[in-house]
């Protein structure tokens, strides 16, 4: 039988349903990795070794990847403290009261939200890798991307699917996600092999340019190719493993994804020059072809790429919607984001919304979901600050809560920890302000405002005076069910 969730922290009616355990070590270790490994592998590459050079490349990502591991660190310690659905949203309510878990949760939505909308049209962006005929029947131009009918209707189709995959279960959706992380993996070891066949070394030079700057400019990319670990902790109520080793799977699964991306850079590296693989459009599946010889190699790892946009495309959609399912059931969205399908057990109505914005984000084109993506990325590294603050106010308000799995022993370790993480994670989201390298453009920062203007709308409807602590979350109920008696009268 199922482990119910408590009542006490969802609104009594008739869509109240627990999700299910159904997750196994292995699915979730493939949630948190797949939703790192998207399409930027294949793409990007060339522009990194042109910027930073073979080791000055492989640098920055350790480094990204130390940086990462430090905030997987102190969520570690919380998800298997509070395994509960939301993640974060939990951890910040207990540590400092509502509105900073809605700030949180709020800046983490959006950020997965404008990632799955972008997967939507990643997707048939490769697609067209394989398929040169792919765009049919014009539409429209948004923001000078012209928009064909076939080439969003393969965006929309799969976007379609998904959903309805999830809305059957977390159990159907880890399966799938298990397998086609199978799949990447096999990707990689053809991408190694080749490499050891027919790379060059000397190809890797340069192995550093650019100086700092080149360094950077790698660097900055970090957050974006490295969110999703925490995916982890927004489904841990459906994972059936002890919540220490849900704990540990969030740093495995970062220190999994950074081996990843080192691989990649060096095995591409070897393949050609540096000036050949900054100029190819999909530099990773060039690379390929000249490491095997023959171009239908390409065409095996963009078919990889293919699988890390859906690995990493299901991955947020399950994030998403556990977090809007979290903040509805925290009574700070409308109740009918908690309804939980009564056969599936899958946080429907949430997964039908964030779905239904991936269905129709392939009809607004490249240019646009492009701005998405970069307004998200700021909002993200706000949200992993709040962990970390939220991660050292427990450990000094409540040093005897229960954790079953303590990061940095018992003496300051994990102070240090969390200190080293909220300071990254402000030099990080610094990087993102104008004059900074990783700077935004005008677009960015206004759907960015945007974005959080709606959240105001939200965030001022939750009741004053309510404290940190943990009974935060039954606080807010109350708060908020006093304020509808008080209009209603």
């Amino acid at each position: 039988m199922p482990e119910q969730t408590s009542t006490r922290n969802n609104p009594p009616g008739p869509e109240q349903t627990s999700l299910i355990r159904a997750l196994g070590h292995w699915d979730t270790l493939a949630i948190g990795f797949g939703a790192m490994i998207g399409f930027g592998w294949v793409v990007l590459t060339g522009g990194w070794l042109e910027s930073a050079g073979t080791l000055g490349t492989v640098a920055a990502f350790a480094a990204g990847g130390v940086i990462m591991a430090l905030v997987g660190l102190a969520y570690a310690e919380l998800v298997a403290a509070m395994p509960r659905a939301g993640g974060e949203h939990n951890y910040v309510m207990r540590a400092m009261g509502p509105r900073w878990a809605f700030i949180c949760s709020w800046a983490i939505t959006g950020g997965y939200i404008t990632i799955v909308a972008f997967e939507a049209v990643a997707l048939p962006r490769t697609a067209l890798y394989l398929f040169p005929g792919l765009q049919q029947i014009k539409l429209w131009e948004v923001a000078g991307s012209e928009v064909f009918l076939s080439w969003a209707l393969v965006g929309a189709g799969a976007a379609l699917i998904l959903t309805v995959l999830n809305i059957l279960g977390i159990k159907l959706a880890g399966a799938a996600q298990t397998f086609a992380v199978i799949f990447l993996l096999v990707i990689g070891l053809l991408l190694v092999t080749g490499s050891l066949v027919g790379g060059e070394t000397g190809n890797l030079d340069p192995l550093f340019t650019g100086g700092a700057a080149g360094f950077i400019a790698v660097l900055v990319a970090v957050p974006f190719l490295f969110v999703g670990f925490d995916v982890i902790p927004q489904s841990a109520e459906e994972v059936r493993i002890p919540s220490r080793l849900v704990g540990k799977l969030v740093v495995v699964s970062v220190i999994l994804a950074a081996i990843w991306y080192i691989m990649v850079v060096i095995t591409t590296a070897s393949s050609m020059g540096v000036q050949e693989l900054a100029s190819a459009d999909l530099a990773t599946a060039d690379g390929m072809a000249a490491l095997w010889g023959t171009d239908f190699m390409a065409k095996v790892l963009v078919a990889g790429g293919l699988a890390g946009i859906l690995t990493s495309w299901n991955s947020f959609l399950i994030g998403a919607s556990r977090l809007v399912y979290a903040m509805a059931r925290s009574q700070m969205l409308p109740r009918w984001f908690g309804t939980v399908h009564p056969r599936f057990h899958t946080p429907v109505n949430a997964l039908i919304f964030i779905g239904g914005l991936s269905v129709l984000a392939p009809f607004f084109g490249e240019a646009m979901l492009g701005w998405l993506v970069d307004s998200g990325s700021p909002s993200i590294v706000i949200a992993y600050f709040l962990v970390a603050v939220g991660f050292l106010t427990l450990r000094r308000r409540e040093p005897h809560m229960a954790r079953p799995l303590r990061v940095g022993g018992r003496g300051n370790g994990g102070v240090v920890i969390g200190v080293l993480t909220a300071l990254l994670c402000l030099g990080l989201t610094a990087l993102y302000l104008p004059g900074m390298p990783a700077s935004l453009d005008p677009a960015p920062w206004l759907l960015f405002g945007l974005w959080w203007v709606l959240g105001a709308a939200f965030f001022f409807r939750i009741p004053t005076g309510i404290g940190a602590g943990h009974d935060a979350e039954e606080k807010l109920a109350a708060g908020l069910a006093r304020r509808r008696g008080g209009a209603r009268s």
